[in-house]
């Protein structure tokens, strides 16, 4: 393929996928965090991604694990682990808006299941160790007893960012 071919050149959102070794899903938040850029196709048909954004992407150091790692999701179990506390305590966090969630879907029980990015969980362990370990700060226990839970909201407000984008 010559150079010119591969500047003109698009692909489907699946072909596009296959192609950077993603599942579909990982593709989709990708696009939607702008991990990946895709161009507009026809009036009326789904967005495209250029063979360029592929060939970047594909030269980028670390692929695929790097890429695939930035749009790695953990639950409240996988969370807790990556972060060395208690399933509990990361649901507390959860609920007091510490951790945006990125996804959700309800299970088979009909009960809401988060879904927070791995990498911004181990961000805040970093950046908040003290609230990994220890009581409570007595804001978020006041919180938490209110019954506040915050995670919809923080949602909402990503979602909108991302589609406005």
């Amino acid at each position: 393929m010559t150079v010119k071919e591969s500047a003109t050149r698009s692909l489907a959102l699946g072909r596009a996928a296959q192609a950077l070794d993603l599942k579909r899903g990982e593709l989709d938040l990708a696009l939607q965090l702008g991990h990946i850029r895709t161009t507009s196709g026809a009036s009326g048909s789904p967005p495209r991604v250029a063979q360029q954004e592929i060939d970047r992407l594909r030269g980028a150091r670390g692929f695929p694990g790097a890429l695939r790692e930035r749009v790695r999701t953990v639950g409240a179990a996988e969370g807790a682990r990556l972060i060395s506390i208690s399933p509990a305590r990361f649901a507390r966090l959860a609920r007091t808006g510490h951790f945006t969630p990125v996804r959700f879907y309800l299970n088979r029980y009909r009960a809401v299941v988060w879904l927070y990015l791995a990498e911004e969980v181990s961000e805040f362990a970093l950046a908040h160790a003290d609230l990994l370990s220890g009581r409570t700060p007595a804001a978020l226990r006041a919180v938490l007893d209110a019954g506040e839970d915050r995670r919809a909201r923080n949602w909402r407000g990503r979602r909108l960012g991302l589609l406005l984008r």
